[in-house]
């Protein structure tokens, strides 16, 4: 069971589902004519090498690979829905992702440093001035998530996201993967990318405190610079936190990560979870693993 807590993931795409498994990924999506298409392919050698092994090494390094799949993914299957053929790749991928950081990085965790530093001038103390900073943080980014949950296509995307959740949910149980024994499985799940985010900024209000003593252009720097590490931080934290759900008070430690996947999921219906399902499938053959 341990193998399987941490090694199968994956991700909502326009009406569609990507599964990542050890070897390769599959992505599954309902084309405008109700079919279903397929794209698999093999993961790049990173994810076998030396590095994944290496705790907080792994979770910079993975995380920079996963944006890239999703971009790619997101693309796949855009192009699936429209009918072009125009690929992501390269240069341009890069580019992309890099825009995608900067904007992120810019948006969540510089903005907030801003207003902490604002709070300041008017009177507040350093200690203070971090709180306000990471509370805008957080505001920020639930903020954003509620907001662009109410566009119809992201209503969708969120929906496909807790088809998602429920097909990884019914594998780890060891249920049957039809869309009527998927469909009772929870929306939630501990290793989702949205209970990484608020680990993330957890992290980052009690770590960047600390940097408030510093020169204002090293407080900047340090937020930057450190991203990557809080990034392999929470994701070692959000292995661990899957692999002790046993523990009462592991459980009842999560309730504000899984609390908070209820703004980036929503109930699928019969024909999202037949495609999630597909794609799980579709990825275990990929992977020479039988068939669940």
């Amino acid at each position: 069971m341990e193998d399987r807590i941490i090694t199968y993931g994956g991700q909502a795409v326009l009406e569609g589902v990507l599964m990542r498994g050890q070897k390769a990924l599959a992505i599954a999506m309902r084309a405008p004519d109700g079919e279903i298409k397929v794209h698999t392919e093999k993961l790049s050698g990173i994810y076998q090498s030396k590095i994944a092994k290496i705790p907080f090494l792994r979770g910079s390094i993975l995380l920079w690979d996963a944006l890239g799949l999703g971009i790619k993914a997101l693309t796949i299957s855009a192009n699936v829905q429209t009918g072009e053929e125009e690929k992501l790749e390269g240069p341009l991928l890069y580019v992309t992702m890099i825009v995608s950081l900067t904007f992120s990085v810019g948006l969540f965790f510089l903005v907030p440093y801003g207003v902490g530093k604002l709070s300041q001038w008017l009177g507040f103390n350093v200690w203070a001035g971090s709180a306000v900073e990471g509370i805008t943080r957080l505001l920020l980014i639930v903020g954003y998530i509620w907001a662009i949950g109410k566009m119809p296509d992201v209503k969708r995307l969120f929906q496909y996201h807790g088809a998602e959740h429920k097909t990884i949910n019914a594998f780890e149980a060891g249920a049957e993967l039809t869309p009527e024994s998927v469909a009772k499985f929870p929306l939630e799940h501990p290793r989702c990318g949205t209970s990484f985010l608020l680990t993330l900024v957890i992290l980052s209000i009690l770590v960047f405190s600390f940097l408030h003593p510093l020169p204002v252009v090293w407080q900047i720097l340090g937020r930057i610079l450190l991203i990557p590490v809080l990034a392999g931080v929470a994701l070692e934290y959000i292995r661990w936190v899957a692999n002790h759900l046993d523990l009462p008070w592991v459980r009842w430690l999560i309730q504000p990560n899984l609390a908070l996947q209820k703004l980036t999921t929503r109930e699928p219906d019969l024909t999202m979870l037949e495609v999630s399902i597909r794609s799980f499938n579709e990825m275990r053959t990929a992977e020479e693993l039988p068939v669940v």
